[in-house]
């Protein structure tokens, strides 16, 4: 074996090694949607109401529990992949969660963000606002995957300004995580 391919098995090895090193400590983080079971439906209440939809847009109730040691925020995301724009659809986004708290109360998402913990921002979704939008896929399509996602964060704050764009945001919340869970819910019309 050439020098150079041993050297890149060689890093390659020690970041797959690395990365079961760091989701170790992270096995039991677990998100739950009490009113949306995994793989489930969407109801009318997570609809969005506009772009040809005519949902209550709220968003559901979310608890986490198992937060990895070193947890100092969380942040939760609403996301579509199968949006047909070429990068998906951000459908929400909230950061700056204070470790303390163990999820969200149906409504947080409101657009005035009264209901969210003290401290805890909502960013800029797709929709060009900030508050919870709901699912709104076109008429025909066969059913989106949106994909509800709490993050254990190493940090506080994130550092964005409050016109981040959702990648930005999504970049932020990568860059910090210590763990992250995922629960999938369908829709389709």
């Amino acid at each position: 074996m050439a020098s150079g391919t041993y050297g890149s098995w060689s890093i390659a090895t020690a970041l797959a090694c690395a990365s079961l090193a760091s989701n170790a400590g992270a096995a039991g983080f677990s998100i739950e949607l009490p009113t949306i079971k995994p793989n489930g439906t969407l109801s009318d209440a997570q609809v969005f109401n506009g772009f040809g939809c005519s949902g209550k847009n709220i968003s559901p109730a979310i608890k986490w529990s198992g937060s990895p040691a070193g947890t100092k925020s969380f942040a939760v995301t609403l996301y579509d992949p199968d949006a047909p724009t070429g990068s998906g659809w951000w459908h929400w986004l909230v950061y700056d969660i204070p470790a303390s708290i163990a999820g969200l109360s149906e409504h947080a998402g409101d657009a005035d963000g009264h209901l969210l913990p003290a401290g805890a921002l909502q960013g800029r979704t797709d929709f060009g606002t900030a508050g919870f939008g709901g699912a709104c896929p076109p008429t025909g399509d066969k059913p989106h995957r949106y994909i509800f996602t709490v993050y254990a964060l190493k940090v506080e704050k994130i550092d964005v300004p409050a016109s981040a764009s959702a990648a930005m945001v999504g970049y932020a919340l990568n860059a910090n995580q210590l763990a992250k869970s995922s629960v999938t819910a369908l829709y389709g019309r």
